[in-house]
């Protein structure tokens, strides 16, 4: 019987880096289009996703690839928008609006859990009549409906 080939460096590499893809790309999408048009979202996380990438073998031995890739992603956002948002923010913009989970936030930002529960803490101590993200109302997904406020 003969065994298979252990995969390549490269192989692996690859594998890792769609896997990557795959996990982050739906949610950081969702970032940027509750804060940009389509197209701008759009662009924005190719852009990315372009230098993850580039840099993918510097990111994947890092300490943590998901928080490299959301830092710039957020920095990227907020260039194009004009308006840097605070860790708080974005944890609320990605639970109460985007609906996505504790665990979920902590694994595409590359945090713990228990950072994201205490931002979203700080946010609705901070503004506890305010669930939204920013001082300027985000879009919305088309598949999301209407905005409740």
């Amino acid at each position: 019987m003969k065994l298979a080939a252990a995969p390549t460096l490269p192989t692996l590499l690859a594998t890792a880096f769609y896997a990557f893809h795959d996990l982050h790309r739906p949610a950081y999408h969702a970032y940027a289009a509750a804060l940009l048009a389509p197209e701008e979202a759009a662009t924005a996380v190719a852009e990315l996703f372009d230098l993850v990438a580039d840099q993918w073998t510097t990111v994947v031995t890092g300490i943590s690839p998901s928080a490299w890739a959301w830092t710039r992603h957020v920095h990227a956002v907020a260039h194009r928008t004009g308006h840097p948002t605070t860790p708080a923010e974005d944890a609320v913009l990605l639970h109460h609006t985007l609906h996505l989970s504790i665990d979920k936030i902590a694994t595409i930002t590359g945090t713990e859990p228990a950072t994201v529960t205490a931002l979203l803490a700080t946010r609705h101590h901070e503004h506890p009549s305010d669930p939204t993200p920013t001082s300027h109302t985000p879009r919305r997904l088309a598949c999301d409906g209407p905005m409740r406020r």
